[in-house]
């Protein structure tokens, strides 16, 4: 029995001496080697401290990943909303006919002008006037003529396919043309339009220019 325990002991001291050599020989003396069964026991208690040595010895398979670095992600583009087309300015042509009014039958100054306290007599007076200088001046420059023939009063009768710009039906309107009713007004249309142009250079939005006399 005693034999037997001797011979372990020594099998074991044989080991130990085995292993002590080897640690020796790959740390190149016992200093070393015991430093690194110092530093190997903490490092099999703290997993982190054994991923850092790992890493430091060159184990590719324990490397720890770098965090990849935060891509910046660019800000929504700003939307700027269309600006709004400036609408066209109006032209003076539409004044033309006022213009012309205002030069051959002073129809403009009538208009303006506050009559309120007039005297019946004198505005009859202008208006007779106002109304002659404007038809002669209506009757030079424009052909005017009516929609529709007859009087105010007169049944007429619309047919299918009429032009509604040109014709109003009023009232209780059902089914499908042609309509009778009684006429109501006989409309305007012009035929013919002869209005002069203007100089170059003035201004359509002045009706008449101020007169200065010197």
């Amino acid at each position: 029995m005693d034999m037997m325990l001797l011979g372990l002991g020594l099998g074991v001291g044989v080991t130990l001496i085995f292993v002590a050599a080897i640690i020796v020989a790959r740390c190149g003396n016992l200093n070393q080697a015991w430093w690194g069964l110092t530093v190997a026991g903490h490092a099999g208690r703290n997993p982190s401290l054994g991923a850092k040595i790992d890493t430091l010895v060159g184990n590719p398979s324990a490397v720890v990943p770098m965090p990849k670095p935060a891509v910046a992600v660019a800000p929504p583009p700003v939307v700027i909303p269309p600006v709004p087309p400036t609408p066209a300015k109006p032209t003076g042509e539409a004044l033309r006919v006022l213009s012309l009014l205002q030069a051959e039958a002073r129809l403009v100054d009538f208009l303006m002008e506050d009559i309120s306290g007039a005297p019946d007599a004198a505005v009859g007076a202008g208006v007779r006037e106002v109304h002659k200088k404007a038809a002669a001046t209506i009757k030079k420059y424009i052909v005017i003529e009516t929609v529709l023939g007859g009087a105010e009063g007169d049944r007429v009768t619309v047919q299918k396919g009429f032009n509604p710009s040109a014709i109003r039906v009023l009232g209780n309107v059902t089914g499908e043309p042609p309509y009778s009713g009684e006429l109501q007004h006989a409309g305007w249309k012009v035929k013919e339009l002869k209005l002069p142009g203007i100089a170059d250079g003035q201004d359509p939005f002045v009706l008449q220019p101020a007169e200065v006399q010197m």
